[in-house]
């Protein structure tokens, strides 16, 4: 695996390669997800309100994994 080393940002630490994997892994899901979302949103019949809130419902929890492994010291 390449080492990236990234520019310092403010809040936000060195993320190590198992960690920089795991967000990887976190941020393939949500494309995923998102494809089931848009997938959703084209079939006639369901109900939009529950598509969107539970497309913002997986988007609240997969920042939530993000900053699991993250770790932000800022809110």
């Amino acid at each position: 695996m390449e080492t990236f080393t990234q520019p310092k940002i403010t809040g936000y630490r060195q993320l190590n390669e198992e960690e920089a994997a795991l967000m990887n892994e976190i941020k393939a899901k949500g494309v995923e997800l998102g494809e089931l979302v848009e997938k959703l949103r084209q079939c006639q019949g369901l109900d939009a309100r529950w598509i969107s809130i539970g497309a913002t419902d997986l988007q609240t929890g997969l920042m939530a994994l993000t900053r699991a492994v993250a770790q932000p010291t800022s809110f």
